[in-house]
């Protein structure tokens, strides 16, 4: 065979081993962009379901979604407040709340007793709403489980006094002891006949948890400054810092005679 036909064989070989190694290549690319199609068609599925799990997380209950069940004998609007006093009282003290706050325990260690007075002489009615405040600054979710356990309270007849406890006893802002539903079951034991299965199961399962949220919400939409906010006949009054328990009592007796 002449170098003329050998050479012209090894280019053909050539040739051809280019041609494998290029259709090679080719079908390799190919392969990579079907795994990585499926790839990206998994990774789209994932965040399509990551979008609707984050939406359903976002629910206006957030953990406590579900019905709206507001305690027994709450009023005004949507049934957000716990009333303590009879109906026929000239004066109406609403008070927003939150059993976390140390603010709120002061306001209640320093007019409770003026306040406890004039509800039972029958001359003020105390409108409660509850709020969340302290969970969403401090985090936690004490403030939400107490205001729950408290509703669960207003079910059994023994919201006041609970709710006495609660402020009695309430841990340092940054303590979220409030989160135990068992701490909550143990002091409800300090109000007599409070502790029942009925009880005990509204406060374990969050019965009133969506109507906290509720409350909250309502009270965003209030744009008060902070807890506790106190408005007397719809005039907030704990702003005035010549406020005190005396002339708050002055001022409800002015209201009776009129």
């Amino acid at each position: 065979m002449s170098e003329k036909n050998r050479e012209g064989k090894r280019t053909a070989r050539e040739k051809m081993a280019a041609e494998r190694e290029k259709q090679k290549s080719a079908e390799k690319r190919r392969r990579a962009l079907l795994v990585g199609g499926a790839v990206v068609a998994v990774l789209g599925l994932a965040a399509v379901i990551g979008v609707v799990a984050a939406n359903a997380g976002k629910d206006d209950g957030g953990e406590a979604s579900g019905p709206v069940v507001a305690p027994s004998g709450a009023q005004g609007k949507d049934g957000l407040a716990i009333p303590v006093g009879k109906d026929s009282a000239k004066s109406t003290l609403t008070v927003w709340e939150d059993f976390r706050c140390p603010a709120c325990k002061s306001f209640e260690t320093a007019y409770r007793p003026v306040i406890h007075e004039l509800t039972n002489a029958g001359q003020l009615k105390v409108e409660y709403h509850l709020v969340t405040l302290i969970d969403g600054n401090m985090r936690g979710s004490g403030s939400r489980n107490a205001a729950n356990a408290a509703a669960c309270a207003q079910d059994a007849g023994k919201f006041p006094a609970y709710h006495d406890v609660l402020f009695d006893n309430q841990p340092p802002e940054i303590d979220d002891a409030y989160a135990s539903t068992d701490k909550l079951i143990e002091l409800a034991g300090k109000v007599d006949g409070l502790v029942t299965p009925a009880f005990r199961t509204c406060v374990e399962d969050g019965t009133h948890n969506a109507w906290v949220d509720k409350s909250h919400q309502a009270f965003d939409k209030g744009g008060f400054s902070g807890t506790p906010t106190v408005l007397f006949d719809g005039k907030n009054i704990y702003q005035d810092r010549t406020m005190t328990p005396a002339k708050l009592k002055q001022m409800v007796q002015e209201a009776n005679k009129a």
